[in-house]
């Protein structure tokens, strides 16, 4: 097993490296355009992810080869936790994806905002689109621009009104803030970056900037994290839905208005009270 991390803005997890559909092919390219492969996608199209998809690498995010397949690495991801194996969330991803591991890993910043540009100096010479949730470790700062540490040994600046320190203190408040940048956002099975995310992909990429690993799927979040009463749920913790005799399959984040999740029904990321069918299958609430 070798460590390296993602090279480009969003790598999608595959099941395997015969997952992706002709339509897929926008995002297992070389240098991957996810933005228009969510957009190029209906609804039905969409929901054919099922059991091809798993999750999303973001830039720079550290990832473990477990073996290599005609252009494509099983890999496991540290960062995101899952009860599939203790090492980190498996899958299958396109090697062409991978690069180098940053030469420093210290004063980590995450990009706040949906997206940002990377560039080469500050303000100047446009490298990638970066998305939410993107950590990676700062190096110097300079008229309000932070140069950061890249794969494959690169650098280069992020505006800092873009970024915040994994390192300083959460509170729910920033948890609704953050994740409210997404309203609207279309529902995108195993989506953890700002092209799409699903429910318990919004609740990891919020916890992460905010300088917390929680794990990737609900369900092991439900295991994982202090659990509370329900009636004790306040804003910003969150509440657990399953069926009878079923494991948890889906989580939001309590709100002042009812619950903000990314919602498979509704097919959106919203903000909405709890009606009577959802309450049905309220089962637990959490606190990060």
């Amino acid at each position: 097993m070798k460590l390296v991390a993602a090279k480009v803005p969003v790598s999608t997890v595959w099941t395997s490296p015969d997952a992706p559909r002709d339509v897929d092919a926008p995002a297992v390219a070389a240098s991957p355009d996810v933005a228009g492969w969510a957009k190029s996608m209906d609804t039905e199209t969409r929901l054919g992810l099922h059991g091809r998809t798993l999750t999303q690498l973001l830039y720079g995010e550290p990832v473990v080869v477990r073996s290599e397949r005609q252009g494509w690495s099983e890999i496991l991801a540290p960062w995101q936790p899952s009860s599939s194996d203790e090492l980190g969330y498996p899958g299958w991803i396109p090697s062409s994806h991978l690069g180098e591991l940053p030469s420093s890993a210290t004063a980590p910043v995450a990009v706040a905002v949906p997206s940002v540009a990377l560039t080469a100096e500050p303000g100047s010479g446009h490298l990638l689109d970066l998305s939410f949730a993107t950590v990676l470790a700062s190096v110097d700062h300079s008229d309000g621009f932070t140069r950061v540490a890249l794969p494959d040994g690169g650098q280069g600046w992020i505006a800092d009104s873009a970024l915040r320190s994994v390192e300083a203190p959460a509170t729910a408040e920033d948890r609704i803030r953050l994740g409210s940048q997404f309203l609207g956002l279309e529902y995108l099975w195993g989506g953890t970056s700002s092209y799409g995310l699903d429910c318990s992909g919004l609740v990891h990429t919020v916890s992460r900037v905010l300088g917390q690993r929680v794990p990737r799927d609900a369900h092991d979040q439900a295991d994982t994290l202090e659990s509370i009463p329900v009636e004790e749920a306040r804003p910003g913790d969150l509440y657990f839905f399953a069926r009878p005799g079923k494991q948890v399959h889906h989580v939001g984040f309590v709100s002042a208005e009812g619950m903000l999740h990314a919602s498979e029904t509704g097919k959106l990321l919203e903000n909405e009270p709890l009606l009577p069918a959802r309450l049905e299958t309220l089962v637990a609430a959490g606190r990060l």
